[in-house]
């Protein structure tokens, strides 16, 4: 085998109530790698589509060659790859687009490699480009890029991510905003301490939130769907956040949130036309705002990143 090419999803990060650490995948975008072997050892990122000249090619930089690299050390060796990446998802926008990079690049390598690992076994070598791209390991964006669906990432040390239930009839539709909103600024704005209640109730939703996926309980899930740690600071950020919130809810979404850092939202809702009036609903109302958006709309992706047969 002399190439392989590999996709990976978009994903939401926080979920609402799930600060780092719920994620999910969605089916309406993500990013493309081709990998090709030649002679010369070592990694080389041959060329980047759809970044419009923005990422770095820097093999120590990229997180398409960061993740590679980290499997190549663990395995010892140091075989020629050729790297070539198409960016499906926009840069800044709270999707995952690192992730999927990264996740795509290693799910491509492994099994340019032959498949020395199992699927899950991948994520260690993901997560430390995580730590490149935004400097911090974290998994929820990349752990639901590669194995698909909803997951709980329940702890570092060791590493234990739980895929968990995903109703059939629940789909996720994005509003991506034309504005980038920056993951360190996003950052800067939380708290380093919150109160034992806050804590209390956030808990409270999350544990809700986890209930009503497996007892596909929707009224369930849309009580759950709220952030009172992060969400209170980062809203300030997006132009019409709460007044967004309301129109999507009178449209028929379970719960609006901030995916990942943001700028872009989500909206959970049960089933397809609900979702497709939720799109249509964001339309309008960005419209009064005056910032132009972008939606997509489709059901929780449950099979993750995949190689692409030709």
């Amino acid at each position: 085998m002399k190439s392989v090419k590999a996709f990976a999803p978009a994903t939401v990060a926080n979920v609402s109530c799930g600060f780092d650490i719920l994620g999910f995948a969605i089916d309406a975008m993500g990013d493309t790698v081709e990998l090709v072997l030649k002679d010369e050892p070592g990694l080389r990122v041959v060329s980047i589509e759809g970044d419009q000249g923005r990422l770095p090619l820097e093999t120590s930089k990229n997180t398409c060659a960061v993740a590679i690299q980290a499997m190549l050390d663990e395995m010892g060796i140091n075989p020629g790859i050729d790297i070539y990446l198409k960016k499906g998802l926009p840069l800044g926008s709270g999707m995952g687009s690192s992730a999927a990079s990264a996740v795509a690049a290693i799910v491509a390598a492994n099994e340019l490699l032959g498949n020395p690992f199992e699927k899950k076994d991948l994520l260690p070598f993901a997560i430390v480009a995580e730590k490149v791209a935004c400097g911090a390991a974290h998994a929820d964006n990349v752990a639901p890029s590669l194995l698909g669906g909803f997951v709980l990432i329940r702890d570092y040390h060791p590493l234990d991510v739980i895929k968990l239930h995903v109703p059939d009839q629940l789909y996720c539709t994005l509003l991506h905003p034309h504005f980038e909103l920056n993951t360190a600024d996003s950052r800067s704005v939380l708290r380093d301490q919150i109160p034992m209640k806050v804590s209390t109730i956030q808990s409270g939703n999350v544990a809700g939130l986890i209930a009503g996926l497996y007892q596909e309980d929707y009224d369930l899930i849309s009580r759950s769907l709220k952030d009172v740690i992060a969400e209170p600071y980062r809203a300030v950020l997006i132009p019409g956040f709460y007044e967004i919130r309301e129109t999507l809810k009178d449209a028929g979404a379970l719960g609006m949130g901030i995916s990942g850092s943001g700028p872009t939202l989500f909206a959970l809702s049960k089933g397809e036309e609900n979702s497709k009036k939720i799109a249509a609903a964001a339309q309008e109302i960005y419209q009064t705002i005056g910032l132009e958006v972008d939606t997509y709309f489709s059901k929780i992706n449950t099979q993750g990143s995949y190689v692409i047969q030709d």
